[in-house]
C-alpha cells in the first residue's frame, strides 16, 4: 500500500557511533516498506526501525537495495517480528 509514514532507522557501524536518520515510507506492509535513504547500506544490515506515528518500534533488516537515485537508495526493509498493527493502518 502506497503510504508517506514517517520514521526513524537506527543502526552501529563498525567504526563510529549509533546512526540515527529520520525518513519517510513510500510503501508499506504488514511485513515490512520501502524508504529512501542517502546512506548506502548492505543487504541484510540489521537496524532498528521506529514508526514515529505510532511510537512503535521493531527489529528490522534491509532485504532489497534498488538502484541509486536522485534522493537516494531505496531500501525493502522486513520486520523481524511484526505486529499486525505496527504501521496504525488497515492493511
Amino acid at each position: 500500500m502506497n503510504s508517506r509514514v514517517p520514521v526513524r532507522l537506527e543502526w552501529d557501524t563498525a567504526d563510529g557511533p549509533r546512526v540515527s536518520v529520520e525518513a519517510h515510507t513510500r510503501v508499506v506492509n504488514p511485513y515490512g516498506c520501502m524508504v529512501v535513504l542517502e546512506q548506502a547500506l548492505a543487504l541484510e544490515h540489521r537496524l532498528a526501525l521506529s514508526n514515529l506515528a505510532t511510537g512503535s518500534s521493531n527489529a528490522a533488516v534491509i532485504v532489497w537495495k534498488g538502484n541509486p537515485r536522485p534522493d537516494g537508495w531505496e531500501y525493502g526493509i522486513e520486520l523481524v517480528a511484526p505486529e499486525m498493527d505496527f504501521w496504525g493502518l488497515e492493511l
